[in-house]
């Protein structure tokens, strides 16, 4: 073939790779990557020689000090610089759970994925154990930390500590912490058998504790994780679930007695970080699925009217969808639902697919590829194919949100403006200026367009621009089915 010819060929496929994308085809290898990579500009604590996010530098390498500990580590959860237990864990736990499910497909990102997941498990090692008795669940007065804007590199806020004992319970961030422990140990079950037995045998004495002492964090804790992260839902889907990863993970009838004794928890048509069912109801049925196992026939039933209150032509439907497609559960951060759910819709239709099993909504009929198409749907329009044409996932595509409220990537780093920035140092110039931010958050997700597929792209629009960890660790396995 001549040159002309193959330059002639090699433009025809390169429109056609184009129009793919524009159709409908994005490139879903590069972004299972770029939402892996995010997790390293959330990281707190000594960020290693291999950290690819170099406007971030080493932050809250005191945490833990108040109480004479060493709570170092972790992830900000989100915009801001504190570290909340609760939603830190439920991302664990999905990171953990997407790679069980997906890891096959991620390819070289497996590694990525385990070091995410590790960089949140040492942490959550360090507050189950640092302390006989007390979990610790969080570090930074979230009160006083959202009254300033400032890097994490430079906070000058007081590094409170809090924790649960059994004088103050907390089921829930117990519960979780125990699930996130245990996913996470079958995780490195093969690659690191020694740390998977300290995280398994750590998640076994905290779902004790979850267990033994109830009661819901937010009624010991208050204004230090409410409103931000209270425990609307109650601790029984904490329990639930936390209970299904451990059986999960030791196969330990006592765990399903205990799941047992719960009793019925009524239906839900969503799930987040907050309220866990839908979840838990996925994981269990695996069993009534994959292993033909009669006694979890009961959370097959649930997970299936779970998907019927989710898909858009079902008579029992309680979801809205905007006009572009995207599911629109709350106004507030919807893509936290939309990537959450639409997990759950690979995973079910996954256990579908290998058992060959359909469902009925009624008198609809529910195959594999229904869930697919919907959660293919949901992913598609996350990364561009909407009506604005706009990719939620910050550095994917050419149109991305260029003004996302997270203090570290809108105020200039280290390297560039050597000189502190204090509590209210970052509102003038840079909080309240049009310019876009000055460091590319690579990968992150933010709360989404809203209900009329519209986004302003306004960094103090935190309910649309905020990204967050649990946004993005329920992506990663969705899009990894879509990668793979």
């Amino acid at each position: 073939m001549s040159r002309g010819a193959s330059a002639v060929c090699f433009l025809f496929f390169l429109s056609l790779f184009f129009l793919d994308n524009v159709h409908g085809n994005p490139n879903y290898r590069e972004a299972l990557a770029k939402s892996l990579m995010f997790f390293q500009g959330q990281r707190s604590g000594r960020l290693p020689k291999s950290q690819q996010i170099s406007w971030r530098s080493s932050s809250g390498l005191s945490d833990g000090r108040l109480a004479g500990v060493d709570l170092s580590g972790g992830y900000y959860d989100a915009g801001d610089n504190v570290k909340f237990n609760f939603p830190m864990a439920y991302t664990t736990t999905m990171l953990s759970w997407s790679t069980l499910e997906y890891g096959k497909k991620m390819g070289p990102q497996l590694q990525n994925a385990r070091a995410a997941i590790r960089w949140a498990t040492d942490y959550l090692l360090k507050c189950a154990t640092a302390t006989p008795g007390k979990l610790y669940v969080g570090v930074g007065n979230p009160n006083v930390d959202h009254k300033c804007w400032e890097r994490p590199e430079d906070m000058d806020t007081v590094r409170s500590v809090y924790s649960v004992s059994s004088s103050n319970p907390g089921s829930d961030v117990a519960g979780e912490t125990a699930a996130a422990l245990a996913a996470a140990s079958m995780v490195f079950r093969n690659v690191d058998p020694q740390y998977s037995g300290l995280l398994l045998r750590t998640a076994k004495k905290v779902m004790q504790f979850a267990m033994q002492h109830r009661g819901a964090y937010s009624d010991a804790l208050g204004s230090a994780v409410c409103p931000f992260y209270c425990s609307y839902s109650g601790y029984k889907d904490e329990l639930m679930w936390g209970a299904a990863w451990l059986l999960r993970a030791t196969n330990d009838v006592s765990y399903y007695n205990f799941l047992k004794s719960l009793g019925d928890d009524g239906g839900t048509d969503l799930f987040s970080w907050d309220n866990k069912f839908a979840g838990a109801h996925v994981l269990l049925s695996r069993r009534a699925l994959l292993n033909k196992d009669k006694n979890f026939e009961q959370y097959r039933q649930e997970a299936e009217d779970f998907m019927c209150r989710i898909l858009p032509n079902s008579p029992f439907t309680t979801t809205q969808y905007t006009q572009g497609g995207l599911m629109f559960k709350l106004p507030e951060s919807n893509l936290q639902y939309v990537t959450s759910i639409t997990f759950l819709l690979t995973t079910y239709a996954k256990y579908m697919k290998a058992t060959k099993q359909n469902f009925n909504c009624g008198n609809m009929v529910v195959n594999p590829g229904l869930l697919i198409n919907l959660a293919k749907r949901q992913v598609d329009y996350i990364l561009g194919v909407n009506p604005i044409k706009m990719s939620y996932m910050v550095g994917f595509g050419p149109n991305f949100p260029r003004r996302i409220h997270h203090r570290g990537s809108s105020l200039p780093s280290l390297a560039s403006h050597s000189q502190t920035i204090g509590c209210d140092g970052g509102f003038n110039p840079f909080f309240h200026s049009s310019s876009p931010n000055p460091n590319i958050l690579l990968g992150a997700i933010v709360g989404g367009p809203n209900q009329n597929d519209g986004y302003p792209d306004d960094r103090s629009d935190y309910s649309h621009s905020e990204p967050a960890t649990y946004i993005n660790a329920a992506f990663v396995g969705a899009v990894a089915y879509f990668a793979g």
